[in-house]
């Protein structure tokens, strides 16, 4: 700062505030600093008003402020009490005063500045957490629907669960009725046998005729229990109703034969005509007539009639078609959903464990593939063509086999075995079961579809091979179903 020239104390003019009898008037250093509202930086809320005056003085009065230190402080309070003041000290006590106004109004000034930068900085944290906020509550949101979803599809897995364990019961509470049913028709027959054994014993001489008259009993008996387990329909009947066999009208080509899509007695049906130039096609034909017409199980395609003049047989009409189709997804149809594919496999497996324990013989398929599995609206699956199975008798290591001259159904679902020896059981069956399943997951062809299977579960590999168009299937399951 520049020098200011010295000034004697003759030549400077005297101060009222030293005038005797007017009391002790010079304000301290205190009573100055008091006069300036600094309220604002113990409340932590500046004072606009007063430090906007405040500034407005200074610039005026053209005062440069400085900081103020501890030493202008004690000053102030030293000086501060009743003497006497020489005009020359109330002359440096006035500068003093200039200069702790100064530094007063610097410190509120650097005051101001630092609460102005708190209150930036505080909001920007109050708007950061706003944000964080924001976006907890809409992972809050997203939680919630995904909890609301996950709890919507255990419900609907619990549902279908009941329904599946409801459709077993159902299953095998029907095995159980045919069981009965079979041991019944056995106990009758041991009872007949009886009954005929002391008739012989006591009328040795009509022997022969009393045999001879129960076996045309028996055959009438069982002919009229056939009849009764369907329906006969007339030649005109199934002509009109498919328009005389009409192409429009055919919806396949089964292995003895057309089949035919059209409705009788207002149901819809699909007729089967076995060809008349087929040689086994009739005999073939009165045997589905007779095993068909004791079937009832859920997952068995039910026959409702047939016309015997013309080897026509009238089965109920599978709305999806087979499962080969669904599989191959023919008419660009969706893929069917891992569950629907598992819970096919069980039905097929529980109708096929039902042919196989029928009561007195079980009956072999021969012929189990996914273009002999026939779907229906709600993709319940049963089996057809149980036409080719074979009343098989029971050996006495309780195995059952059969010896056939010529290998009958699909290549690729025949058992090794019976391909060499003709020899047929119903583990023909079940293998011609794994092979089905196998496609059930791939949606491959079966041609050495055993070989890639187990390739992929040596490599751990098999999540590569299964359906690509099902994107959430099971791993474990997967494997074990594998």
């Amino acid at each position: 700062m520049p020098v200011k020239p010295r000034i004697s104390v003759g030549e400077t003019f005297r101060s009222p505030f030293g005038r005797g009898g007017q009391g002790h008037s010079v304000k301290s250093f205190a009573d100055l600093m008091s006069e300036t509202d600094i309220s604002f930086v113990s409340s932590n809320r500046p004072s606009t008003d007063r430090m906007s005056s405040v500034t407005y003085d200074f610039m005026d009065s053209g005062v440069t402020p400085r900081f103020s230190t501890s030493s202008d402080t004690s000053f102030a309070s030293i000086h501060s009490g009743p003497k006497f003041i020489s005009p020359s000290y109330h002359q440096g006590f006035s500068s003093f005063s200039q200069d702790s106004g100064r530094t007063s109004f610097t410190g509120s000034t650097q005051s101001l500045g630092d609460m102005e930068s708190e209150m930036r900085r505080l909001k920007l944290e109050l708007k950061q957490t706003m944000d964080l906020y924001s976006t907890a509550c809409r992972e809050a949101l997203t939680a919630k629907r995904k909890a609301t979803e996950l709890n919507r599809w255990r419900i609907e897995e619990e549902r279908r669960l009941e329904e599946s364990r409801l459709s077993e019961e159902a299953a095998l509470s029907i095995i159980e009725q045919e069981k009965a049913r079979c041991r019944e028709a056995i106990e009758a027959a041991e009872e007949a046998k009886k009954r005929a054994a002391m008739e012989a014993q006591r009328r040795l001489n009509i022997e022969k005729v009393l045999k001879e008259a129960e076996k045309t009993k028996r055959a009438k008996d069982n002919l009229s229990y056939h009849d009764i387990r369907y329906r006969r329909y007339s030649i005109e009947e199934i002509e009109v109703a498919t328009q005389y066999f009409s192409e429009s009208k055919k919806i396949g080509e089964g292995g003895y034969g057309p089949v035919y899509n059209c409705y009788l007695d207002h149901t819809p049906v699909a007729v089967k005509v076995l060809r008349p130039d087929a040689a086994q096609g009739r005999s073939q034909f009165q045997r589905e007539v007779e095993v068909l017409s004791l079937i009832r199980h859920p997952n068995m395609v039910l026959l409702l009639g047939a016309c015997p003049e013309y080897g026509i047989l009238v089965y109920e009409y599978m709305a999806k078609g087979s499962l080969e189709d669904r599989l191959c997804k023919r008419g660009n149809t969706p893929a069917l959903s891992w569950q629907i594919r598992f819970r096919i496999a069980a039905e097929i497996a529980t109708g096929l464990l039902f042919l196989h324990q029928t009561k007195p013989e079980p009956l072999v398929h021969r012929d189990l593939k996914p273009g002999n599995i026939l779907l229906d609206n709600n993709y319940i699956s049963k089996i057809s063509d149980v036409g080719l199975a074979r009343l098989v008798p029971t050996t006495s290591e309780n195995v059952t086999q059969y010896h056939m001259t010529s290998a009958a159904g699909t290549f690729c679902y025949i058992d090794p075995e019976y391909q060499q020896t003709g020899m047929l059981g119903v583990k023909s069956d079940v293998y011609s079961l794994g092979i089905l399943l196998l496609q059930v997951i791939t949606a491959k062809p079966p041609m050495g579809l055993t070989h890639i299977v187990e390739q992929a579960i040596e490599n751990e590999t098999l999540k590569e091979i299964v359906d690509s168009d099902v994107p959430d299937w099971p791993n474990e399951e997967t494997f074990r179903f594998a």
